[in-house]
């Protein structure tokens, strides 16, 4: 899957990228930008290098080597400390698996910035993407995991990666939604009655896996790219996985044919939906809950 190709005239190795390397190279455009008064190929002439070569790094298309990202961070006027971290991170910016902590949404960002097509399947929440302004300020609170203080910064965040969802060339989604997730007691009947109208009306195609299929317990999201590999996604609480290797692929493949057997099309996915929504509010009338 992986030629590697050496590339004697600049020092650097053509290799898969990935979105670790991708959202890199993009930290090292924006350095670029902010740090020095030099465009792409001045910034070459600037370290001696092929005027290709700056463009490949900041894309993530090549490993820059190490000797590589010193000079560059350094013409950027950064100090050894910076130069330190940033290499540490970049070391595995390249691998098929990698794992990041679950406060980094840069990546997951840029990801779905870049993507075409974008196919989820979540058990207990809605996908970020789909999730109301309350409903992901509800998961924060409830989760007991994130400071309070950070709650607003973090739902902005959601909220503003949701801007892809509203583009004219957004990508082709499918959401597949486990009936569990529908289930949750999360936030008050306002709250829910809110989401399940998000999903009825503000997306693109939502299935819903029925409460008997439980064969299917973690979530995972595969990103499809025009000139990029697919990618395989998955997140819990304590990290973000990423995996591009072609066996994950073809499993995530896999995965969401079986999905596509087994899930409510888009017409029943939207009726189980409205009961829902009706539930909510034959429960107001009798009392059980309220509703604004």
């Amino acid at each position: 899957m992986d030629r590697i190709q050496a590339l004697p005239s600049n020092d650097m190795t053509a290799i898969i990228s990935t979105p670790c390397s991708r959202e890199l190279g993009d930290e090292l455009r924006r350095l670029r930008e902010t740090s020095t008064e030099f465009h792409g190929r001045a910034m070459a002439v600037q370290l001696g290098w092929d005027p290709s070569k700056v463009s490949d790094i900041e894309l993530g298309k090549v490993r820059a080597s190490d000797v590589d990202i010193v000079q560059y961070l350094a013409t950027c006027g950064k100090n050894i400390d910076f130069i330190d971290a940033f290499r540490g991170r970049y070391y595995n910016a390249f691998d098929l698996y990698f794992a990041q902590m679950s406060d980094n949404v840069g990546t997951l960002a840029m990801t779905e910035a870049m993507a075409t097509k974008i196919f989820s399947y979540d058990v207990l929440i809605m996908h970020g993407l789909m999730q109301t302004e309350d409903y992901a300020f509800q998961l924060f609170v409830d989760s007991h995991i994130e400071a309070p203080e950070d709650i607003a910064r973090l739902v902005q965040a959601r909220m503003d990666r949701q801007s892809i969802m509203r583009r004219p060339n957004r990508p082709e989604c499918v959401f597949f939604v486990h009936e569990l997730a529908l289930r949750m007691q999360l936030g008050d009947a306002r709250v829910r009655e809110e989401q399940y109208l998000r999903l009825l009306f503000n997306t693109h195609i939502l299935r819903i896996v029925p409460a008997n299929i439980c064969a299917f317990r973690s979530p995972v999201t595969l990103y499809e790219f025009g000139k990029a590999a697919p990618v395989v996604y998955s997140d819990s609480d304590t990290a973000h996985v990423w995996a591009q290797d072609s066996v994950a692929v073809a499993r995530a493949k896999r995965l969401f044919q079986r999905l596509d057997a087994v899930a409510l099309d888009a017409e029943q996915s939207k009726r189980k939906l409205a009961e829902y929504v009706s539930g909510l509010r034959e429960d107001s009338h009798g009392g059980g809950t309220e509703l604004a």
